[in-house]
């Protein structure tokens, strides 16, 4: 896998069309062409040209109108583009078409997503997911995908498979999608049974959810010193990152990271990523990190939304951080229960953000002091066992014990309070 530092990034005409026949999703915008470019740019290539469509329906044969069409390959020829990147998802009879029309390799958004994905995953598990999502991204368009398949070298789109693998039969490649999801159903086999231990020892699951480039990263390195990169860019996490977190004297959680999500995210990149996204069915507060600042935040909030009623359980408590709220007036940050502004960069507020998971997840847990006599000292190996012990002090008396204990030990231990 390539870096997407190049010397000569390749050049690129984003397209797209807004067809009356369309659903929101479906259909390409000024504002989904803006987000492409920056996905362009994250895959280490350059926009040299734009073009948008509006139409009631798309042409069967080339997608765009044909007078559109052909103005599309008047500007790949006058710019010298590599490619043409569609915002929506095209057929691959349209694919190879426009191709022929535009004498340009052509992809859609889907392809781009996944080559950054390809680009981004580190460790074993990302490279399986992102492998088996780009073999079921192929598998329907064999015989109908040309230039975009057939090009050799690391460039956008041809990251991942190989091009000896690309031609082979539709059975060698489902097999191979097969024994994919096999290793992927050992990995959350793994997965489970570190869950079940952490259940065990009650732990509670604390998932940072949001729109790529939220600020997710820096939110956790903030409250944990996770130390994870965090850059500018889309889709720089992809590999699920947990952490302890100390949220009080009362309360310890796992905070883990999840991959960021976008608008018109692939339905196979979710059904390939389901080893990392199966954290959210398990939580039990979900943080759905906002950047504020973004012009487009009500339309990124209600994508997340969409994915967290499909991916999270039913009922699960969700806190709304609104990060970067160093960049925005402050008569423009929400109010209201479960709403917090924050800065994760400048580390504002983050013990508000602390006091509001604790009160999501109140156990009833307090904290207290209580005088164990030596007579039932045999109680001592309990309250390690099942609290949390801050200090113990032998005195002539007994012994002073400051502990974090359930309602049931707090019952159990009320006439040693002290």
């Amino acid at each position: 896998m390539e870096g997407n530092e190049r010397k000569n990034p390749e050049k690129a005409i984003l397209a797209g069309l807004d067809a009356g026949i369309f659903t929101r999703e479906e259909t390409a915008t000024e504002e989904t062409l803006d987000e492409l470019r920056a996905l362009l740019e994250t895959a280490g290539g350059e926009c040299v040209g734009l073009l948008l469509q509006s139409r009631p329906a798309p042409d069967p044969h080339s997608f765009l109108g044909e007078g559109k069409a052909q103005e599309l390959a008047t500007a790949v020829e006058e710019t010298g583009a590599d490619m043409v990147i569609f915002d929506n998802d095209l057929s691959p009879s349209q694919m190879r078409n426009l191709e022929m029309i535009t004498r340009a390799a052509v992809m859609d958004r889907s392809q781009l997503i996944l080559d950054i994905f390809a680009q981004r995953a580190k460790t074993r598990e990302g490279r399986l997911q992102v492998e088996l999502a780009q073999y079921q991204y192929i598998l329907p368009r064999l015989s109908g995908m040309g230039k975009s398949l057939s090009r050799q070298g690391g460039g956008i789109g041809t990251r991942g498979p190989g091009e000896t693998q690309l031609e082979t039969d539709r059975r060698h490649i489902r097999e191979r999608i097969s024994r994919l999801k096999n290793e992927l159903k050992e990995v959350r086999r793994v997965r489970g049974v570190q869950r079940q231990k952490r259940e065990k020892n009650n732990i509670p699951v604390v998932a940072l959810v949001g729109y790529t480039n939220a600020g997710k990263s820096t939110l956790l390195n903030s409250l944990t010193g996770a130390g994870i990169p965090a850059n500018n860019r889309l889709f720089d996490t992809l590999d699920t990152t947990t952490r302890r977190l100390t949220v009080s004297d009362t309360l310890e959680v796992l905070l883990s990271d999840t991959v960021g999500f976008i608008a018109k995210l692939p339905h196979h990149l979710v059904e390939a990523f389901q080893a990392t996204l199966e954290e959210l069915q398990y939580a039990d507060l979900l943080l759905h990190v906002i950047d504020c600042s973004d012009p487009n935040r009500e339309s990124h909030m209600e994508v997340v939304e969409k994915l967290i009623g499909q991916l999270a359980p039913q009922g699960v408590p969700v806190i709304e951080v609104y990060n970067k709220a160093d960049l925005v007036s402050p008569e423009l940050l929400p109010v209201g229960e479960n709403k917090i502004a924050i800065s994760a960069a400048t580390k504002t507020n983050l013990s508000g953000l602390l006091e509001l998971i604790d009160k999501n997840l109140d156990t009833g847990v307090k904290v207290c002091r209580i005088l164990l006599p030596y007579t039932a000292g045999g109680e001592l190996d309990r309250i390690h066992r099942e609290a949390k012990v801050l200090s113990e002090e032998y005195q002539n008396d007994g012994i002073l014990i400051e502990a974090a204990l359930n309602q049931e030990l707090l019952g159990r231990y009320r006439e040693y309070i002290r």
